[in-house]
């Protein structure tokens, strides 16, 4: 990069650090009310290709009735309010109407189950929850959801005697509620990632971590003003929220929203009719229309094509290339932190797209490899832990996990300069980074951050299974798939009928979209001497019967 390069790229992450961190930031003005008011915020897509726009006046004006909604149910600044919503309209204001209030926002995928959606509500003190009908009967009184009176149950449809209706609420309320300004270290997301060991982790977003959510934005997406950007991914997760939603109301880019489940038909569909300009997906969603051999339509307009979740296949490049006429670019990030390593779409800092590379550092962010023993950074080419030099990342906003003492858990160094990232990979001459392997066994199916621990600790409270270990396999479609090992109670025996039952109580018990695709029946698992399950080990065994072994 050159000198004059690099200088108007530090000059615009100073001008949003210096935006988003301001004593006085408001999460309503500067995610909407900023933007002029007959701007389209979001076009809004039904399964059956219906659509309704949403504009920036009618985005406040809906949203401050929510927030004066909230507010008499005794809701305020700082209090959690979880969603259990789909991709829709009332999402989109909920969303607003929390942050107008100074509240945040627990985001919760609708594909959870009652276990995985208590640990969340626990964990972040929700005083509220919003749920579609769809999806509210998780939240009812079982032996996964406790019969928690501290959180306020509000549906989005048709409300039951012990629910609330988002629509009467909304309805007995006025707009004109004034939008909260708590400065740039108010938090505004409370969003949990998974890792290995251990429950699923909170991590607390301040608001001043939009300066580098729209710093990817501008140069990662490389969004434009003339832009018609489609995030594809689930807001449930944090590439989608951060980078979907949140990308769209920092910058003002109108905005795709498809209701409903992925499908191929659809997604071409959508893109060619709506001429998006600038799409953005998993690699498994880009897998998934190559597989399914659908003719791509006439009149595509796409100027960018974005992946992000996991690693990004050579194969999808040849068909994207080929079919849909540009290169998707590879992004890479965590949820602690947003995204650190792109191939990016910007002008500026766009550089050759190498097969199998990350691409390079973000602004604001410097990346670095560290030698797999010590804390010293390793020469181009060698191989070791990919970490963030936060001592040299004006964008960081990390501040450790939420209620766990020692905040970091062994994420960030003793002296507070390196932030791992748990993944190995290296680095070129040039400045190119590629991607080894993770080093903290995390699963990534179809984008989403599987962590074992969650999935293994479901597993063994089944009644016939003793100890459970989970790995990660390759697959063409999702990029990996999720395999279990079991070893069973005494007077069980493994069939094929205890198989399924064994799947579907993953699906029931954690989230529809985790579960084991096979259930591998064991006599004992592999075990260190101190008695940890050595996944590794199961890997490799299964690599190998797979042929797949290196």
């Amino acid at each position: 990069m050159s000198a004059k390069t690099q200088a108007i790229v530090d000059k615009r992450v100073a001008s949003l650090i210096e935006t988003f961190s301001a004593a006085n930031a408001s999460a309503a003005d500067l995610l909407c009310d900023r933007h002029p008011a007959a701007r389209l915020a979001y076009r809004v897509i039904e399964a059956d290709l219906r659509q309704s726009d949403l504009t920036y006046g009618e985005l406040r004006e809906e949203s401050e009735k929510f927030a004066a909604a909230l507010s008499r149910l005794g809701i305020g600044p700082g209090d959690r309010v979880a969603t259990l919503m789909g991709k829709s309209r009332e999402f989109l204001i909920v969303l607003m109407g929390i942050w107008r209030l100074g509240a945040v926002h627990v985001p919760l995928f609708t594909a959870f189950a009652p276990a995985a959606i208590a640990v969340r509500l626990i964990g972040s003190q929700a005083k509220a929850v919003v749920s579609d009908s769809d999806h509210i009967s998780k939240l009812s009184p079982s032996a996964d959801m406790p019969n928690d009176p501290s959180w306020k149950l509000i549906c989005n449809g048709k409300a039951e005697e012990t629910e609330l209706s988002l629509a009467e609420l909304m309805y007995g309320e006025s707009p004109g509620y004034p939008a909260a300004a708590l400065g740039g270290d108010a938090p505004f997301i409370h969003i949990y990632t998974s890792g290995t060991t251990g429950a699923p982790k909170g991590v607390v977003v301040p608001l001043r971590a939009l300066a580098s959510f729209q710093t990817y934005a501008e140069f990662g997406l490389g969004l434009r003003a003339d832009d018609v950007f489609w995030c594809a991914a689930d807001p449930g997760w944090a590439y989608g929220l951060y980078f979907g939603i949140l990308a769209t109301f920092t910058t003002g880019v109108p905005s795709i929203l498809l209701a409903g489940n992925f499908a191929p038909e659809s997604t071409m569909a959508v893109l060619a009719g709506q001429k998006v300009t600038n799409f953005a997906a998993a690699p498994t969603v880009y897998r998934s229309l190559r597989s399914s051999r659908i003719a791509v339509p006439t009149g595509l307009a796409l100027r960018c094509a974005s992946s992000a979740g996991e690693p990004l296949t050579p194969d999808v490049n040849q068909w994207a290339e080929r079919e849909l006429g540009v290169t998707v670019h590879d992004h890479y990030g965590q949820t602690e932190t947003g995204m650190l390593i792109n191939n990016h779409q910007h002008e500026l800092l766009r550089y050759p797209i190498r097969t199998g590379s990350m691409g390079h550092g973000m602004p604001g962010w410097r990346a670095v490899v560290l030698d797999l023993e010590s804390d010293h950074e390793l020469p181009p080419g060698q191989t070791g832990r990919i970490a963030m030099d936060l001592s040299q990342s004006p964008l960081q906003w990390l501040s450790g996990y939420d209620g766990v003492p020692g905040r970091w858990l062994g994420k960030v160094s003793d002296d507070g300069r390196w932030y791992f990232t748990g993944d190995l990979g290296s680095i070129s001459e040039d400045g190119y980074f590629s991607f080894g392997s993770r080093d903290d066994d995390v699963i990534l199916m179809a984008g989403y951050r599987i962590g074992p621990f969650e999935v293994e600790s479901i597993l063994v409270l089944h009644p016939s299974v003793s100890e459970a270990a989970v790995i990660a396999v390759p697959d063409d479609v999702r990029g990996e798939i999720m395999e279990a090992f079991v070893t069973l109670e005494a007077g069980h025996v493994g069939s094929p009928e205890l198989e399924d039952e064994i799947k579907h109580w993953v699906k029931t018990k954690y989230a529809a979209h985790a579960f084991p695709r096979r259930v591998h029946f064991a006599s004992q698992l592999p075990k260190t001497p101190s008695g940890k399950v050595q996944r590794f080990v199961l890997k490799q065994q299964r690599l190998e019967e797979l042929g797949l072994a290196k």
